[in-house]
């Protein structure tokens, strides 16, 4: 049971520092080449880069969050029941 709660745990940290990530691109004053800014975009991006350049920006609307969030539901949904089949 210990693996599963871990696990889970894991999903809530990277959607919490991509919705962190995400609230901060909304403040212009934010310096991304200063820690911890920087520590945060470098996680971030590797989730999100890849959906990027499946789908471009929509004028100033970057649509890759969303898809990358509702992939990321998917991939937890899917481990999250296989674990809970093994355990």
């Amino acid at each position: 049971m210990g693996i599963i709660v871990a696990v889970d745990r894991i999903f809530d940290l990277i959607f919490l520092v991509l919705f962190i990530t995400i609230l901060l691109t909304w403040f212009p004053q934010v310096k991304w080449h200063n820690e911890p800014f920087r520590s945060l975009k470098a996680f971030s991006e590797i989730f999100l880069a890849p959906f990027r350049k499946l789908i471009p920006p929509l004028g100033m609307i970057d649509i890759s969050p969303i898809i990358a969030f509702l992939c990321l539901s998917v991939l937890r949904s899917v481990i999250m029941g296989v674990l809970e089949n093994i355990f």
